[in-house]
């Protein structure tokens, strides 16, 4: 018997090996349990991506919810995360269940649960579900027939993609972008979100727009490491504005400037928080995850924008969202949510709405950024994920609990926060973070400093300290 247990993004595993049909179900037994104890929309919205056995875990699972007197609306096809929770926020249910792994390798699928407003479950009902979670699955999914409660009216098939869409349509100016003298790409990275773009807009530089469940061997993670095709493609054309790649699901983001150069999450947090502030006049909290560039601090003064960082986990933003007025909430890892949105990341809308500041103002993404340095000074932000032996990883942390590490070459440490991992700051521009990953079995590493080569040089010291002692 396999234990459950939901990092900070669902819970992931191997297809075949903790990832069965079996596992799916128990999970489901336990959420319908959830569901009928807290007596609310005692109905769930179920969608998959386009890795292996989507559809057969989405099957399964909704065989499980109908079994236990719970309608289900399944959707048509694959569906992107943020499709997902805005479906438990439309058709009004109690959750939503999306079969994902996100960014992992295509070995991998998943199992992510969001609440009826539009958003991550909270980590305290997650532990509840986990909690009912039986050993063994009551029911047997292959002696289930959809067909007979779809006859019923317990189940019905929705096209998410054609909501989601027609919402877009609604909030963006979309022929502004499409009839804008810029040019724009986009690289689905074989996930989720491919259908959405070529549909939204047929005329941009579209890649890996088509189903591909290996993602051609490369993790659907938004990283420039795994991105080299459409850096590669933007140099060549040397007429795209701006390229925008979203995850496997399609809930996280990155971007490119026109000559190719990889624009992260940091930045992209900066741009949003930018646009919406600066030149659309609204405001709120700022909420961002603990290893998010500082430069969000000073930008957030200057601004007069309240500030609070959280843990990582777009959960913790999410609880933020649902009671206080968040203007923009995101982390390193690319997801972000802004207001007048759904309180999810979503790497699509996000997107979007940067293209409407560029075809708007007729600026280029590097225009804009430069607009931000003069505010707060240009910056670079790297990450190593280190899969190093278990005993290594625990050492490792034992020796940030204790205090151990004074210093990291000739990087020495002037103070330390401990919210989520183990923050080390240099002076006010530079750090070092070290945590353990809450969804892989990594230890990752971050640096923040003036350049890349420099954070860079910061990850290296860090990585031979550790290592070493």
């Amino acid at each position: 018997m396999t234990k459950i247990k939901f990092g900070t993004d669902g819970w992931r595993s191997v297809i075949a090996k903790d990832f069965t049909v079996e596992n799916v179900a128990r999970i489901s037994e336990g959420a319908s349990k959830w569901l009928i104890e807290k007596n609310d929309k005692l109905s769930v919205v179920i969608g998959h991506d386009c890795r292996f056995g989507g559809p057969l875990f989405a099957e399964a699972a909704a065989k499980i919810f109908l079994k236990n007197n719970i309608k289900v609306f399944l959707t048509k096809g694959f569906v992107t995360t943020p499709m997902i929770s805005m479906g438990a926020l439309k058709l009004e249910t109690g959750l939503g269940v999306i079969i994902t792994a996100s960014h992992n390798p295509y070995t991998d699928n998943g199992y992510k649960l969001k609440g009826h407003y539009g958003g991550p479950l909270m980590e305290n009902d997650i532990h509840d579900v986990e909690k009912l979670i039986p050993d063994k699955s009551i029911h047997d999914t292959n002696n289930i027939s959809l067909e007979e409660f779809e006859k019923k009216g317990m189940l019905e098939y929705v096209d998410l993609e054609k909501m989601y869409c027609d919402y877009l349509e609604e909030k963006f100016d979309l022929d502004l972008i499409r009839n804008s003298e810029m040019n724009f790409a986009f690289d689905a990275m074989y996930g989720s979100g491919q259908s959405v773009m070529r549909r939204l807009f047929p005329d941009i530089t579209l890649l890996h727009c088509e189903h591909n469940p290996l993602f051609d061997y490369i993790p659907p993670e938004p990283l420039l490491r795994n991105l080299g095709e459409m850096a590669e493609t933007i140099k060549l054309a040397e007429d795209i504005d701006c390229g925008l790649a979203v995850d496997g699901d399609a809930d996280r983001i990155a971007l490119f400037n026109k000559k190719g150069d990889y624009i992260d999450s940091h930045h992209t947090l900066l741009i949003l928080i930018h646009y919406l502030n600066k030149h659309k006049g609204l405001d709120g909290k700022v909420a961002t995850g603990f290893s998010s560039t500082q430069k969000i601090k000073k930008l957030c003064k200057l601004y007069n924008l309240p500030l609070e960082i959280v843990k990582i986990g777009f959960k913790h933003i999410c609880g933020l969202m649902l009671n206080e007025n968040i203007l923009v909430g995101g982390e390193e890892s690319g997801g972000i949510a802004v207001a007048g949105h759904i309180p999810e990341r979503d790497g699509i809308y996000n997107g979007i709405l940067i293209w409407e500041f560029l075809a708007k103002s007729g600026k280029s993404l590097q225009d804009v950024i430069d607009e931000i340095y003069k505010l707060t000074g240009a910056f670079a932000f790297e990450r190593s994920d280190l899969r190093i032996q278990e005993e290594d990883k625990q050492r490792i942390i034992k020796n940030c609990e204790k205090g151990i590490y004074k210093s990291f070459g000739k990087y020495k440490v002037k103070n330390i926060e401990t919210l989520d991992g183990f923050k080390f700051y240099f002076n006010d521009d530079e750090w070092l973070m070290i945590r353990p990953s809450g969804t892989e079995p990594v230890l990752r590493t971050y640096a923040e400093s003036y350049t890349k080569e420099d954070a860079l040089a910061i990850l290296k010291a860090g990585y031979d300290t550790i290592m070493e002692k």
